[in-house]
């Protein structure tokens, strides 16, 4: 988005034909839109950036519900937002560490400032990028508790804050397709200045679920967040919004609601042992927290096969930490063997799923040319070492 594109969607004209816009659908809807727009004798650069505004608040509404409708978006500011049902955890963090005045330093679109808002913190939003802050601006003018500042965080005044946020951009500069940075010396703000500043001081600090394990600090508490069954980030928290002898934390949150695993270290793994009647597969905030080997002692469960994460038992313990899938069959693993193992069950559809083996489930299933009447599922992994083709049944 450029900068005179930001200031037509931003003028009344602009804004009041967004809002005017019915739901955005699909490519068709987009051609007819546009004709009609043209016709209606708005220029092509308004007409532009309202369709794309349309599609931006279509696709946020996985991650901001109906509050999208009433937001504006970048490309990238979209991509790397909070979701509102993790934002407002992250809030709450700071209202139960009895934190009143926060500074957002690398806002974004402002989800994560919204969401403190809301619950009354007074917070003060920066962003380098001036489209960013504009945008922010938006989104947070109906709370007259947050204001947002056009500036580079590293050289934000921090006096008179109580609390600190930052969400790092981890990608390259820009609000339309940017690239993901590998090494988090790029990021912005920089993770020593974050880390610096969480030195005597409360400070929050979003990363990627999949960050370096070994650049977690010592006095940090991690959590990792997995929603609806995606791993959506890592979080570290210092001082204050640090809780009590909790290093690590394992968040599931679904539509029945959140569950926590928490401990003060990563935890051992069980033992492994033979295979049962039914196989878990942990959440992956379960497995980056290296949480395993506490979920399988709660579940009597045991490990598949050292180093892997599938557990098994030889009961079934209904639990929002992972996935139950009940064994039914033993097959080959040799490919030309379980080809025609599935052959003969008429399996035409087949999901597989895989740990701890060198496979493509997309190639192989290619390869494989299934056709049939029926559905399964295909477990392939190791059991005491050795691999093993599993045709297993998802539990509800």
């Amino acid at each position: 988005m450029e900068r005179s594109e930001l200031v037509e969607l931003l003028s009344p004209e602009g804004l009041r034909l967004l809002d005017s816009l019915p739901p955005y659908h699909s490519t068709g809807d987009v051609v007819r839109m546009v004709s009609d727009l043209r016709k209606a004798g708005h220029p092509p650069t308004l007409v532009a950036a309202v369709l794309t505004q349309a599609r931006l608040r279509s696709k946020a509404a996985a991650k901001f519900g109906r509050f999208a409708d009433r937001m504006l978006f970048t490309e990238a500011g979209l991509e790397q937002a909070t979701r509102l049902s993790v934002a407002a955890l992250h809030a709450g963090r700071f209202a139960a560490a009895g934190l009143s005045r926060v500074v957002d330093l690398g806002c974004g679109i402002g989800g994560d400032a919204m969401a403190m808002a809301a619950i009354d913190l007074q917070v003060t939003a920066v962003d380098a990028d001036e489209i960013t802050a504009a945008i922010a601006s938006y989104n947070l003018a109906p709370f007259s508790n947050a204001s947002v500042l056009n500036q580079d965080a590293e050289k934000t005044d921090l006096r008179g804050a109580d609390g600190i946020y930052l969400d790092p951009a981890r990608r390259t500069a820009g609000h339309g397709q940017t690239t993901r940075f590998t090494d988090p010396d790029d990021y912005s703000p920089s993770l020593n200045f974050a880390f610096e500043l969480a030195t005597g001081r409360s400070v929050g600090v979003k990363l990627g679920p999949g960050f370096d394990r070994d650049l977690i600090p010592s006095t940090a508490e991690a959590q990792w967040i997995s929603v609806d069954g995606h791993l959506v980030e890592m979080g570290l928290w210092f001082g204050a919004l640090a809780r009590p002898h909790i290093r690590r934390s394992a968040l599931v949150i679904d539509a029945g609601g959140s569950y926590e695993l928490t401990a003060a270290e990563d935890s051992e793994d069980v033992e492994a042992g033979e295979l049962g009647d039914f196989i878990y597969e942990p959440d992956g905030a379960v497995i980056r927290a290296r949480l395993i080997g506490d979920l399988a002692r709660s579940l009597g469960a045991r490990m598949l096969s050292d180093g892997i994460a599938y557990l098994t038992s030889s009961t079934l313990v209904a639990t929002p930490f992972a996935s139950a899938f009940r064994v039914l069959e033993t097959l080959p693993f040799a490919e030309r063997d379980l080809r025609r193992a599935l052959r003969e069950r008429e399996i035409g559809t087949l999901e597989i799923k895989k740990r701890g083996v060198d496979v493509d489930p997309a190639a192989l299933r290619k390869r494989l040319s299934l056709s049939g009447r029926e559905s399964a599922t295909l477990v392939l992994t190791r059991i005491a070492g050795r691999h093993a083709a599993l045709l297993v049944d998802r539990v509800g």
